[in-house]
């Protein structure tokens, strides 16, 4: 059994900040990457950022330079979110794919999401 569990949504101005972490529990796989996504009302889900084992991230275009992706073990995600806008209002999804060695396969896991709202 794996779990994702996110903590730090909730609602701030336009120009603020939030932090979002993950913590992810349960069976020991081996973690690839970790990331977050985010789905707002009538829209698909899309990525924000992700950070691999190595530490490398990407981002979405439109977070660039505003969001930060960090890790501090393996099992750690945040997401540092400044100058928000009206438009990075959404639900939040922590991300993680893992290899499990004794299926022989990854497996993606989800959270179950945190609502960041951003008003203007």
């Amino acid at each position: 059994q794996v779990q994702l569990v996110e903590s730090g949504g909730g609602l701030v101005q336009a120009g603020g900040s939030l932090r979002l972490s993950c913590t992810y529990s349960g069976s020991r796989f081996d973690i690839s990457r970790m990331g977050w996504y985010r789905q707002a009302p009538g829209k698909e889900r899309e990525l924000v950022a992700v950070v691999t084992s190595g530490s490398s991230a990407n981002y979405a275009d439109s977070v660039r330079g505003r969001f930060t992706i960090s890790r501090d073990n393996a099992e750690n995600v945040y997401l540092q979110m400044n100058s928000l806008k009206p438009e990075d209002t959404a639900v939040y999804y922590c991300n993680a794919l893992v290899y499990s060695r004794s299926l022989k396969r990854y497996l993606e896991v989800w959270g179950q999401g945190t609502l960041v709202t951003v008003s203007s």
